[in-house]
């Protein structure tokens, strides 16, 4: 089933909407719970992985293949899976260590490491490192859901749990610095907004090209894919490891492959 520009965005804002279970789930239990984290970024990394070289990139591969001749074809979707691991890496970058989302940290760290004042300039930083990160998150899913919705879902899906960690990682240092679970709650959720902001940045400045060059859809598979690798491999799973459950990790990627490998095949 082909996606609509209405069905993308509504996978978007979803994806997005998870930030709010992160953002809640910081405050309503006084320790981190390392075991379900740890699982559920191992899932949400295998899920990404597995449609990036299984889904996104075989497609492109084939479909600019089809276009350009195999070599030519390939090189172009290598060349644009390599592009957006360099797109998601620019921004990374311009984020420092201490306040990067994917530097995530348990509810216990967080209150004796800083004094207040320094929990307001970092908790102001990471919502704000938080969007930026969000922007290419957002415009991955809606390529995904432009193109099908079959498509849509499960990146949209695993962006969610994505999300989740990362409303985590605003909230926190947001409630040490102000003292307020509303605040922090509110301020955390605002974040998710990013991803559908994304979303209609990307309809903005892809929609004419799509309409326009056919090689548009596919190169842009390639990069999504790119940049869901790049999130997993230096985000997700660093992130679960720091968490010291490596065998919840693993057992996590293997399952999010599975139920991939499974939805693919009933979509």
């Amino acid at each position: 089933m082909t996606g609509t520009v209405w069905s993308a965005l509504l996978l978007t804002t979803l994806a997005g909407g998870a930030t709010v279970i992160g953002a809640a789930t910081a405050f309503t239990a006084r320790r981190t719970n390392t075991a379900l984290l740890s699982a559920a970024l191992g899932l949400s990394g295998g899920v990404m992985v597995y449609i990036a070289f299984v889904s996104l990139l075989a497609d492109a591969n084939s479909t600019l293949g089809d276009m350009l001749g195999k070599t030519r074809g390939q090189l172009l979707a290598m060349g644009a899976f390599f592009g957006g691991m360099l797109i998601a890496a620019l921004i990374d970058k311009m984020v420092p260590d201490t306040v990067n989302p994917h530097q995530t940290r348990g509810v216990e760290e967080l209150g004796s490491e800083h004094l207040p004042s320094d929990l307001k300039r970092m908790s102001f930083i990471t919502a704000l490192a938080m969007i930026l990160h969000k922007f290419p998150e957002g415009i991955a899913v809606f390529a995904s859901g432009i193109q099908s919705t079959e498509l849509g879902i499960p990146v949209a899906l695993a962006m969610a749990l994505h999300n989740i960690p990362e409303g985590i990682a605003v909230s926190v240092p947001v409630y040490y610095a102000t003292g307020s679970r509303k605040k922090a709650f509110i301020i955390a959720s605002l974040t998710g907004l990013a991803d559908p902001a994304g979303a209609i940045l990307g309809y903005l400045l892809l929609m004419p090209l799509i309409k326009s060059v056919p090689a548009t859809l596919p190169v842009i598979n390639a990069s999504v894919a790119g940049i869901m690798v790049f999130v997993t491999f230096d985000g997700l799973l660093p992130m679960a490891q720091k968490f010291g459950r490596p065998h919840l990790t693993l057992y996590g990627i293997i399952s999010g492959m599975f139920l991939m490998a499974l939805a693919l095949a009933f979509l």
